[in-house]
Order: C-alpha cells, then structure tokens, then sequence
C-alpha cells in the first residue's frame, strides 16, 4: 500500500493509480483513482475520463482545459504551500485536452461514478480553509472537494498542509464500512510533497479487523499511500519541514458523505 515516487510512472504521469484496474502501475482499488502529470513548457496531456469524474488541480503551474466543447483556463499557483489553487471538475465519458503554456505539475483526483455531470470551474478563492486540531496536531485543511463544499458524483478531495514537527489525521481514525449516520465506506489515497530539500515525513495506516492494512511508511514527495480499509493517522512531518498532502476518497455508497470513527484508544480530548 506504500507506493514510492516513480514506481508508477507511465508516459506524461508521474505517478497513475486507476480505479478498478490490474497490472503494472495500478493499485486495484474499486473506486478512486489518482494520476501527477508532469508537462514541460508547451506541453500538453489527452485524457479519456471512461467512467470516472476527475477534477484538474494544478500543484505547480497553470493550464488550460478542454472538454465538451468549453475552455477553461487554470491560473494554479506557484507550488502547493503557496496556497489553495483554482481547478475543474471533467465528467465521465468525455475527452479532456491540457495544456501548459509554461509547464508544470497537474493532479487528475478521480473516483468512478454513475452521473455524468456537467464540466464546472473551481475558483480559488471560494476554496474553504478550516484551521483543525491545536498545539503540535494542527493543521490546514483545503476543502476544495470536500463533501459539503463542491458538487461531484462520488469523488472527495481536499489538501492538508502540516506544519514541521506536528502530527495530522490525527486522532487515527476510519471509514471503512457503511454504518448509518456514524461511519461511510470510503477508500482514500495520500499524496505527498515536503517543503525543502531532504525532507520527510511519516505515515501509519494500522489494522480496522484480522489480515487489515498495516502500513508505517516515511513518505517523500511523490510518494503515495493507499488505504483501502483501516485507522490512518497520524501522518507526521519532520521538524523544518511543512508537510502537503492531497486526499482522494470515493466509495460504493450513495450518499456521498465522510463521516468517520476515531480510534477509541487515542481519540480522548482531540475530538
């Protein structure tokens, strides 16, 4: 469930993790999907949506997208700790063009759906930012896909920054079954980026039920973690060293809703 920067590389991605899908570069996870596109000034990335929504969000650069005969056009932003990024929601079944004046850095976050909704732009500044935890557990939340914030089928996505040295998705927590108005099924991936060079961080992903995903990786930009079922958290940032992660969620269910349960032993007085 830890994949390394680079180990799924393929053509302009580097890093590609389907939905639903076997073989070399793909995790086999049933519902979400992500892929990091690197393009070079003047490059550019066609992409078959099939039958998941995705949503462009620029990490380094800006770009334009084509889809269903209408233009958009993403300033991004310089990197990720340089604040919240504009981005578009493509639908299922569509051909997308990017395209990148300058080059740069791109995440596709995807998740299968039934819905084929139309393409609609994000503007940054309508990005919510939730300040959550205290002390050495606080943390930047950037809703931009949150459930409650933007429309989409089945995905969810938002971005953590962590300040060096504090830990996040902390308490651990799960949302791995369907249990009405307490828990949502959903499989989530982790992206990371470290602010400076030689930077690192940790992340635990420890079993929910027997033979469970059991996962204490040090991530480094680029590296991926998958959590298909189990408590995650916390995800630790090393001192001098903020921290970014983008969290991609989907599930079977058809509400689409995160709601979670903390773990019991460690959940007292961070609720």
């Amino acid at each position: 469930m830890y994949v390394p920067a680079g180990s799924t590389a393929e053509g302009p991605y580097a890093l590609r993790i389907d939905a639903g899908s076997d073989g070399a570069g793909k995790a086999g996870l049933a519902h979400s999907a992500l892929r990091i596109a690197e393009l070079p000034p003047g490059g550019s990335l066609s992409v078959d949506t099939g039958d998941c929504e995705w949503i462009v969000l620029p990490l380094s650069g800006g770009c334009t997208v084509h889809a269903n005969g209408e233009f958009f056009e993403l300033m991004g932003r310089e990197d990720v700790f340089g604040g919240a990024s504009d981005f578009v929601r493509v639908p299922r079944d569509t051909h997308v063009q990017i395209a990148s004046g300058a080059g740069g850095r791109f995440a596709l976050a995807g998740a299968k759906c039934e819905r084929r909704l139309p393409a609609r732009y994000g503007p940054a500044p309508e990005v919510p930012l939730e300040q959550r935890g205290s002390g050495n557990s606080a943390r930047e939340v950037r809703g931009f896909a949150a459930a409650d914030a933007f429309e989409c089928d089945r995905l969810i996505a938002v971005e953590v920054i962590t300040p060096g040295g504090n830990w996040s998705s902390y308490p651990p927590h799960k949302h791995d079954e369907h249990l009405p108005g307490e828990e949502s099924e959903l499989e989530e991936i982790y992206y990371f980026e470290i602010e400076g060079a030689g930077g690192f961080g940790y992340q635990r992903v420890s079993p929910s039920r027997p033979g469970g995903t059991d996962v204490l990786a040090e991530v480094r930009t680029g590296d991926t973690v998958l959590v298909p079922d189990g408590w995650h958290g916390p995800s630790i940032a090393q001192p001098g060293h903020r921290m970014y992660y983008l969290n991609v969620m989907a599930g079977p269910g058809d509400e689409r809703e995160w709601k979670i349960r903390f773990h019991p032993d460690h959940a007292e007085g961070y609720r």
